[in-house]
C-alpha cells in the first residue's frame, strides 16, 4: 500500500459518516451587504438609508469644493470662442445644468446633479414600488370589509351568478344594496366573471375579497358578524366538508346569533345534525335532492320545471306571509276562496309551525298565519269567501286508471340515481326504466347493481358512444319519456352540457323521423349550467331542470326569508305536499269556459290548493309562457287538450 493515503469519504450509513465542510471565513464586506439586505425589509429602513447617503454626500461635497477651490486653474472661465466651450455648452443644456461659470464651478454643478439624479431615482423607484405593490395588494382582496348589513356569500361556484341576479331583483326597493364574496378564487377571476355573466345588476354593489373561508383569521376582514346573512356554498369536491367547516369558522368569529346562516349540503343527516347543534341559526338548503324531484316530477309532468321555477324566482309572484283576522275561526277550505288576488297554499299555526296543504276542514286559531301565493304581501287582500262557488256540488272525483310507463336515461350520475328513487314511489306497478350509459364514463358494474323497488323492471345498456347505438336504444320501444342526464362525476360541466345538447337534437330528429305517435315522447334534459339554457332551448326539449338555476333561487329565497325554508323543505320533500301539474280534464270538461274560482272549489273538494294552470298553447316554443300562476280568481279560463292544473297536494 502507498505511504501516501488518499483521504476518503464514504456515504452515510456505509462505513462512515460524511466530512464535515470547512467553514469558510466571511469577509467584512459580506456580512455588512447581508446586513444591508435584511434591514431593507423594515418598514421606514429605506427612508433612513437615503437620508444618511444624503448627509454623507454633503460632507463629501464640501470637500471636493474646498478642494477645487484651492486649485486656480479650474477657476479660469471659459473660453467663449473654443470649440470645446460650444460642445460643453450644449452637453450641460442637454442635462439642464448649462452655465457660463468657471470650470471648478461647473464641475460642481455636474456632480451635484448626478448625485441628484441618483437619490432621485432611487426614492421614485422605491415610491413607484411601494404603489405597485399596494395596488396589487387591492387586487388580490386582501383588504378588509367595512359594509354592514350586508348579504355575505362564501363560497365560488356557478350557483354565485343565478344568486347575485335574483338578490338585484329582491333587493330593488333598498337604497343601497350590498352584496360581499368571500372566496378563494382570485379577486380578478370573480370580478371578471360577475362582469362577463350578471352585467345588469342595478343598484346592486358586488364587493368581492379572496381568502380562505375555513380561516376564522380570514374571515374577521369579510366583516361577518355586520352581515344581514350569510350564504355558504358547496364550492368544491369535498362537498359537506368543506361546509361544515365553513360553518365551524363563522360560528368562530361572529359572536351574534341572530345572524341567518344559509348552508348549501347534500347529506340529509349532515344537515339536521348542524342545524341542531347552531339552534337553527343554519338553514340547511339540499339542492342535490331538490334537483332530483324537480327532474323526477319533470319526467312525468309537463310544465312542472317551469312552474318551480317561476315560483322560486323573485319576479312575478311569490310566497308571503300575512296575518288575517277574519279567517280566525274559519276553515282552510274557506281561506282558499276568500282572496281574489291570492292564492291560499298552507297555514302557520299560532306555534310557528308551518302546514302546507293542510286538511280542508282544519280550524284557523288565533295567532296564525296566512301562507298565500301574491304580486307583493300588500296584495293578500281578504275579499270575504266565496259562497256563490262554494257551495255548489263538486261531482266526486274518479281517479284515473293509470297504466304502465315506460322511460328511457341517457346518462348517468348520482343524481340519476336519486331521480329513478323519486320515481319509483309513484310509477304503476309494470313500469320499466332503461338507462343507456357511456363505458368510458360509467362502468357497466355500476349499473348492474341499480334495484328502485318491485314496481318497475330496471334495464342497463353500456354503450360506446356512437349515435347509431343511441338511436337503436331509443327506437327499440315506445318510451313515455326520454331523460337525458349529465355524466356529473366523469367530465366537466361544460362537456357534459354540450353532449347533452347533442343527444337531445338527435333524439328530437329521431322522434320526427318516426311520426311520435298520437301520445309524442316527452324529452326532459338536465342542463347543469345555466349559461346553456339559451343553447339547450335551440335543441329542443320539452322540458329542461336547469341545475344551478334551482339550487340558486332556493338558496337565495331562503337568505331573504329564512321563513320560508320550512315551506320549500315541504313542497321538496318526498313526503308531505308538492307541487303538481295533473291533466285539466281530471276535473273538468274541455272547451268549456269556467271562472278560476271554480277551480280552486273543484281543487278544494279533491284535497288539493290550486295555485295556477298551464296552457300547451302557451308552452309551445317556451315551457316558462304558459304557465298562469295566482290569476285572479274571477279570470275565466277554457281549458284544452293537454293543459295543466297546477296544484299543491298528494301526488296521484
Amino acid at each position: 500500500m502507498s505511504e501516501n493515503t488518499e483521504t476518503r469519504s464514504y456515504g452515510q450509513g456505509a462505513q462512515g459518516e460524511p466530512e464535515a465542510p470547512k467553514a469558510t471565513k466571511v469577509s467584512l464586506r459580506t456580512k455588512l451587504r447581508y446586513n444591508f439586505d435584511n434591514s431593507l425589509s423594515r418598514a421606514g429602513a429605506f427612508v433612513g438609508y437615503v437620508f444618511i447617503a444624503i448627509v454623507v454626500l454633503a460632507f463629501a461635497m464640501t470637500a471636493v469644493q474646498a478642494a477645487i477651490a484651492a486649485v486656480q486653474p479650474l477657476n479660469t472661465p471659459l473660453d467663449p470662442a473654443s470649440y470645446f466651450f460650444s460642445y460643453w455648452a450644449a452637453f450641460t443644456k442637454i442635462l439642464g445644468i448649462g452655465s457660463t461659470d468657471a470650470w471648478g464651478a461647473q464641475i460642481v454643478n455636474f456632480i451635484y446633479w448626478a448625485i441628484g439624479i441618483a437619490i432621485s431615482g432611487a426614492v421614485i423607484g422605491f415610491i413607484s414600488a411601494a404603489i405597485t405593490r399596494a395596488v396589487a395588494r387591492l387586487k388580490e382582496g386582501k383588504s378588509a370589509v367595512i359594509e354592514s348589513g350586508h348579504t355575505l356569500i362564501l363560497g365560488w361556484s356557478n350557483r354565485v351568478f343565478p344568486i347575485l341576479s335574483e338578490l338585484a331583483i329582491a333587493n330593488e326597493n333598498i337604497r343601497k344594496p350590498r352584496v360581499v364574496i368571500f372566496a378563494g378564487t382570485a379577486r380578478a377571476v370573480m370580478d371578471a366573471e360577475i362582469a362577463s355573466r350578471v352585467p345588469n345588476l342595478g343598484k346592486l354593489k358586488v364587493i368581492t375579497r379572496t381568502g380562505d373561508v375555513t380561516n376564522p383569521e380570514d374571515l374577521k376582514r369579510a366583516n361577518v358578524s355586520s352581515a344581514k346573512s350569510i350564504i355558504i356554498l358547496d364550492a368544491d369536491e369535498s362537498g359537506d366538508a368543506t361546509v361544515v367547516s365553513t360553518v365551524l369558522a363563522v360560528k368562530a368569529v361572529n359572536a351574534n346569533a341572530s345572524t341567518r346562516i344559509i348552508a348549501e349540503l347534500d347529506d340529509a343527516n349532515t344537515a339536521e345534525a348542524i342545524s341542531t347543534a347552531t339552534k337553527g341559526q343554519v338553514i340547511a338548503v339540499r339542492s342535490h335532492d331538490v334537483i332530483a324531484r324537480v327532474t323526477a316530477q319533470a319526467s312525468r309532468q309537463p310544465g312542472l320545471a317551469a312552474v318551480t321555477l317561476d315560483l322560486l324566482d323573485f319576479s312575478g309572484d311569490e310566497i308571503y306571509f300575512a296575518d288575517v283576522p277574519a279567517l280566525v275561526g274559519k276553515t282552510y277550505a274557506d281561506a282558499l276562496l276568500a282572496f281574489n288576488g291570492a292564492s291560499v297554499i298552507g297555514v302557520v299555526d299560532g306555534k310557528g309551525k308551518t302546514h302546507i296543504n293542510p286538511a280542508q276542514n282544519s280550524k284557523i286559531g288565533a295567532g296564525s298565519k296566512i301562507i298565500a301565493i301574491a304580486q307583493d304581501d300588500d296584495k293578500i287582500v281578504y275579499t270575504g269567501v266565496r259562497d256563490d262557488i262554494a257551495k255548489k256540488k263538486i261531482p266526486a272525483h274518479k281517479a284515473p286508471v293509470r297504466k304502465p310507463e315506460h322511460l328511457l336515461f341517457i346518462g348517468w350520475s348520482s343524481m340519476g340515481r336519486s331521480v329513478v328513487s323519486e320515481l319509483a314511489q309513484f310509477l304503476p306497478k309494470g313500469s320499466t326504466v332503461h338507462i343507456v350509459a357511456e363505458k368510458k364514463h360509467v362502468a357497466p358494474e355500476e349499473l348492474k347493481s341499480l334495484k328502485f323497488g318491485s314496481n318497475i323492471k330496471v334495464t342497463h345498456a353500456s354503450v360506446s358512444g356512437d349515435i347509431d347505438e343511441l338511436i337503436a336504444a331509443a327506437a327499440a320501444k315506445k318510451y313515455n319519456e326520454v331523460i337525458i342526464l349529465g355524466y356529473r362525476e366523469a367530465i366537466s360541466e361544460t362537456e357534459a352540457d354540450a353532449q347533452t345538447m347533442l343527444t337531445m337534437l338527435q333524439m328530437n330528429q329521431l322522434f320526427e323521423a318516426k311520426g311520435n305517435g298520437v301520445e309524442p315522447t316527452r324529452l326532459v334534459a338536465e342542463i347543469l349550467d345555466s349559461r346553456k339554457a339559451e343553447l339547450a332551448r335551440v335543441a329542443a326539449a320539452d322540458d329542461m331542470v336547469v341545475s344551478d338555476n334551482l339550487a340558486a333561487l332556493l338558496i337565495a329565497q331562503v337568505s331573504e326569508n329564512p321563513s320560508l325554508a320550512p315551506v320549500f323543505d315541504d313542497l321538496f320533500d318526498a313526503e308531505g305536499a308538492s307541487l303538481n301539474v295533473n291533466p285539466i280534464e281530471h276535473y273538468v270538461p274541455l272547451g268549456k269556459s269556467i271562472e278560476f274560482a271554480e277551480l280552486v272549489a273543484i281543487g278544494r273538494a279533491h284535497g288539493e290548493s290550486v295555485i295556477g294552470y298551464r296552457t300547451l298553447k302557451g308552452s309551445k316554443h317556451d315551457p316558462a309562457s304558459g304557465v298562469k300562476l295566482n290569476p285572479l280568481k274571477t279570470d275565466k279560463f277554457k281549458p284544452a287538450e293537454g293543459d295543466g292544473l297546477v296544484v299543491i297536494g298528494d301526488l296521484k
